[in-house]
């Protein structure tokens, strides 16, 4: 139960939301929530609840609902001492670039969230939070920018912003095929509405899948796995995408070709737009490199 109520997150259960339970629904609205293991223990803890009531994980989300999301005082998580590359950092946020093949958080030791205990100074303020933590997620094969909240105040300035899809975000990718131009996916996701627009920058002869092709990638929702769901639908799968390449050669040995190589918000406290961006990984110009190379022989 709740020990210490720290109201962090409060979302109200838009129209025509298809019947979907509590532990899928938080899952798809409370970014920091990246596992359904982590959701039941949330729920278990009674850290959420459904119009002032804790509810079980099987509970039907209906229009209207208020959804709030609590955090406690619990004991700081180890710190792991992996080298993160920090972005920015001031007493309230911090932006850090997230290695491909860590998770952002969960029931491990390995995870960005007790890596950021070895990379990040601990805030003086009078709200800080126990310990510095993620407000998003990214998919344990996904690098690229994550943001983090020192305060409650950030904590819960930046969850508005991200209910209220202020937040950009884009995402670079290297997909198979020749991707058209630009254009808009909106494949739905668990019955739940989802869009990404994307813009193709260059198409690359391939001598496995004839071309394939880099592009930058823009969530206007956040459902889990969207750009890889999404890419795969419309028949152009990520490169290196082992969950989602169907019928399609899969071209190994680097991982997935996805980066969040750039975002934009609000600062919580100043009011300051702030934009971070940083170059596509090197693995990409490896691989664009080499496609070129076989193809020429």
């Amino acid at each position: 139960m709740i020990t210490e109520v720290i109201l962090l997150k409060t979302h109200i259960v838009p129209e025509n939301v298809q019947p979907i339970r509590l532990l899928d629904y938080i899952l798809e609205i409370f970014p920091e929530i990246n596992t359904r293991s982590s959701a039941k223990k949330i729920l278990k803890k009674g850290a959420i609840k459904v119009n002032g009531e804790i509810r079980p994980s099987g509970w039907w989300i209906k229009t209207g609902m208020k959804l709030e999301l609590y955090d406690t005082e619990e004991k700081p998580p180890k710190a792991l001492p992996l080298k993160l590359e920090v972005v920015y950092e001031d007493d309230f946020i911090a932006v850090v670039n997230k290695p491909a093949g860590i998770a952002v958080s969960g029931n491990k030791y390995f995870t960005i969230q007790n890596a950021l205990m070895y990379n990040l100074q601990h805030s003086a303020l009078p709200d800080s939070m126990p310990w510095p933590k993620p407000v998003h997620r990214l998919d344990v094969p996904t690098s690229g920018l994550l943001l983090i909240a020192k305060t409650k105040h950030a904590v819960v300035d930046l969850g508005k912003q991200f209910e209220n899809k202020t937040v950009k975000k884009r995402y670079r990718a290297i997909v198979q095929g020749k991707l058209p131009f630009d254009g808009v996916i909106e494949t739905v996701i668990g019955k739940q509405p989802a869009i990404t627009k994307y813009k193709s920058i260059e198409h690359i002869p391939s001598p496995k899948t004839e071309w394939i092709t880099l592009a930058d990638l823009f969530p206007e929702t956040g459902r889990k796995h969207q750009l890889r769901i999404h890419l795969s639908s419309i028949g152009h799968p990520i490169v290196g995408d082992k969950l989602y390449t169907i019928n399609k050669p899969l071209l190994k040995g680097k991982g997935l070709f996805l980066a969040a190589v750039e975002i934009n918000f609000t600062h919580p406290e100043t009011g300051q737009k702030m934009n971070f961006n940083i170059d596509q990984p090197s693995k990409f110009n490896a691989l664009i490199k080499k496609e070129r190379r076989n193809v020429i022989r």
